[in-house]
């Protein structure tokens, strides 16, 4: 038995859930077998959440930070905590870049969700998010972050 994590629409995801099943295949939130649509970013991921190590269906809108520390990818959202199963190349591939941005090789933004940018002399930034937490554009992120942002 076959089991893959969905990673598609929400517009055909039960159609593509019960053609799966239909075949055999078993959509379990934890398979190490992703599916995803081609061309598509998520408009979800599905987490845990730290508090209670509940599964949780959270919605990109929310998210404000991701940070790897090790092997753990925290995403940090609107109310909540939560820990991602895959790895942060993963989730960056996921998201839309239109809306998100890598800002060093440990933490993803979501662009929306800056609130302050402060320079430093050292070419680097420092960024105020909207939940109050600061993150640092990395000197090697510097040159990206600026053309995307256009500053």
């Amino acid at each position: 038995m076959t089991r893959i994590k969905l990673l598609v629409s929400d517009a055909r995801y039960d159609e593509i859930e019960r053609e799966l099943v239909a075949k055999g295949f078993v959509i379990d939130e934890d398979a190490d077998l992703i599916l995803t649509e081609k061309d598509l970013f998520a408009d979800h991921l599905i987490v845990r959440s730290i508090s209670d190590n509940e599964r949780a269906r959270i919605s990109t809108d929310e998210i404000i930070i991701i940070e790897s520390f090790g092997h753990d990818i925290i995403i940090h959202t609107t109310r909540n905590k939560y820990k991602a199963g895959e790895r942060l190349y993963q989730l960056e591939r996921l998201l839309n870049p239109e809306e998100f941005l890598r800002i060093s090789n440990s933490v993803i933004v979501a662009k929306n969700k800056i609130k302050r940018i402060t320079p430093t002399l050292s070419s680097k930034f420092i960024l105020t998010m909207s939940n109050g937490q600061t993150v640092d554009v990395t000197r090697g992120y510097y040159g990206m972050f600026k053309d995307r942002l256009g500053i």
